[in-house]
C-alpha cells in the first residue's frame, strides 16, 4: 500500500509505503537487527510498556536531537522501553550512541529487509529511509499513540508520546 504525498520534505511531497496504523490496533511483526547484527522481532523487544521512536538518519540534527531527548526521557520512565529505529547500519548507529554517551535506548536497524517501515508505515518509497514517526506499544502490543510527523525535518510531539507512554504504564501496573 502506497500513500502519496503522507509526508514531505522540505516541502517537497514524498510517498510512504505501508499502512498508517492507528491507536487500538495491534502492533505488527517486524525483523529488525542489533548493534551484534542480531535479528530482533516484535516479541523480542520484551513486555514492558514500549516508545518506538523513527527516524529517517542519526546523523542529522533532528534525528540527533529527538535520539538524545528520548535517552533523558527514559532514566524518568523505569517501566518504558524506549527503541529508536532507523535504516542506518547497526555499526553507524552503535558508533554514534558511543559518541555522544546515548545508553538508555535500544538502537534497532531496519536496513536489512525494511520490514518495520512497510509495516508500519514509515518507509519513504523515493528515498528508502524511515520518515520521522513515534509508535507507544503497551505491554499487550496495542498500539496507544502514533504519529507520523508530516515534514520529516521537523520535531515530533515528545510530550503527546511520553504522556501516551506513561498512561499506558499506569493502566497496566
Amino acid at each position: 500500500m502506497e500513500r502519496p504525498g503522507a509526508t514531505t520534505l522540505k516541502g517537497n511531497p514524498l510517498t510512504l509505503i505501508g499502512p498508517a496504523l492507528k491507536p487500538g490496533e495491534k502492533a505488527p511483526d517486524f525483523k529488525l537487527v542489533d548493534n551484534g547484527l542480531k535479528d530482533v522481532t516484535l516479541a523480542d523487544t520484551g513486555r514492558n510498556v514500549r516508545i518506538i521512536s523513527v527516524v529517517p538518519s542519526l546523523d542529522t540534527p533532528v534525528c540527533d536531537a529527538q535520539t538524545k531527548r528520548f535517552n533523558e526521557e527514559a532514566a524518568k520512565l523505569p517501566s518504558v522501553d524506549i527503541i529508536t529505529v532507523s535504516m542506518d547500519l547497526p555499526f553507524a548507529q552503535k558508533r554514534w550512541c558511543g559518541a555522544f554517551g546515548v545508553d538508555k535506548v535500544k538502537m534497532l536497524s531496519d536496513h536489512r529487509d525494511a520490514s518495520f517501515g512497510t509495516h508500519y508505515g514509515t518507509l519513504i518509497k523515493e528515498l528508502r529511509i524511515e520518515s520521522r514517526a513515534i509508535f507507544v506499544l503497551d505491554r499487550s502490543n496495542t498500539v496507544r499513540h502514533v504519529e507520523y510527523v508530516k515534514e520529516v525535518a521537523e520535531h515530533p510531539n515528545y510530550d503527546a508520546a511520553l504522556s501516551a507512554a506513561r498512561s499506558a504504564s499506569a493502566a497496566t501496573a
